[in-house]
C-alpha cells in the first residue's frame, strides 16, 4: 500500500500548524510590549507584574515550536522552499522571544520610575511603541502571506525609529544636564527608549528572513537596505 499521499498530508498539516504557532507567539509578544507601554504611561505596578510573570508563556512558546521545526526536519528532510520556510520559522521566534524579553525590561523599568514623581508627559515614546508594533505586525504578516514587498516596507521603516530614539536621548539629555536630580528618571526612560528600538530591530530581522525566504536572497548585513528585492 502507498501511504506517501498520507505522509504528505501529514507534513502540510505540521506546516501549517509552524505558520499558526509562529502566529500565536506573535500575537502574544505583540500584546506583552502594547500592555507594557499602558503599564508605563499608567504608572501601573500590578500590570507590569503581569506581564513580566507572562514572559514565562513567550518562552514556552518559542520551546515548542522549536521542538516543531527539529521534528519537521529530522522526519521530512525538506529541501527548498520547505527548509527554508522552517529554518526562518526557527530563527523568527529567536526574535519574538527577545522582543518579548523588551516587554519584560520595559515593566522593570516603569516599576522603578513609579517610586518618583513623573519627569515629563510620554509623547515620543508611545509613538515609538506604535511603530515598533507595527513593523512587527507587518513582519509577521510577510512571513504568513510570503510576501517579501511587505517585508521590505518593514525594513526601511527602521530609519525612523532610530530617529525617534536619538531624539529621545537628546531631550532627556537636556533634562539631565539643566537638573541633576532627573538623572535615575531620564536613564531609566532612556532605557525605555532604546528598549522600543530594540523591538523594531527584531521585526527588522523577521522581515529581512522573511524576504530570504521567500526570494532566497539575503539584504542582512547590507549598509543600506536596498529600494526593491
Amino acid at each position: 500500500m502507498d501511504r506517501r499521499p498520507h505522509i504528505d498530508r501529514q507534513y502540510e498539516q505540521e506546516l501549517d500548524e509552524l505558520h499558526q504557532k509562529v502566529l500565536e507567539m506573535g500575537g502574544l509578544v505583540e500584546k506583552q510590549i502594547a500592555d507594557a507601554l499602558r503599564a508605563l504611561i499608567a504608572r501601573d505596578d500590578a500590570g507590569a507584574r503581569t506581564i513580566i510573570e507572562r514572559d514565562r508563556s513567550v518562552n514556552r512558546m518559542d520551546v515548542e515550536i522549536d521542538e516543531l521545526c527539529l521534528r519537521l526536519l529530522a522526519l521530512h528532510q525538506p529541501t527548498a522552499r520547505d527548509l527554508r520556510l522552517i529554518t526562518t520559522a526557527l530563527k523568527i521566534t529567536t526574535d519574538l522571544e527577545r522582543a518579548g524579553d523588551m516587554a519584560e525590561n520595559i515593566c522593570e523599568r516603569a516599576i522603578e520610575l513609579n517610586t518618583e514623581p513623573p519627569l515629563k508627559p510620554y509623547i515620543d515614546i508611545p509613538r515609538m511603541a506604535e511603530i515598533a508594533l507595527r513593523m512587527l505586525r507587518e513582519s509577521l504578516d510577510a512571513f504568513v502571506r510570503e510576501d517579501a514587498d511587505l517585508a521590505l516596507r518593514v525594513c526601511q521603516a527602521d530609519d525612523q525609529i532610530d530617529a525617534l530614539n536619538a531624539q529621545v536621548f537628546r531631550e532627556l539629555l537636556s533634562f539631565m544636564i539643566e537638573e541633576p536630580k532627573t538623572i535615575t528618571r531620564g536613564i531609566r526612560l532612556a532605557f525605555v527608549a532604546k528598549y522600543f528600538e530594540r523591538v523594531a530591530d527584531h521585526a527588522t530581522n523577521i522581515a529581512e528572513m522573511v524576504i530570504f525566504m521567500v526570494k532566497g536572497k539575503s539584504i542582512r548585513h547590507m549598509d543600506q537596505v536596498p529600494p526593491s528585492v
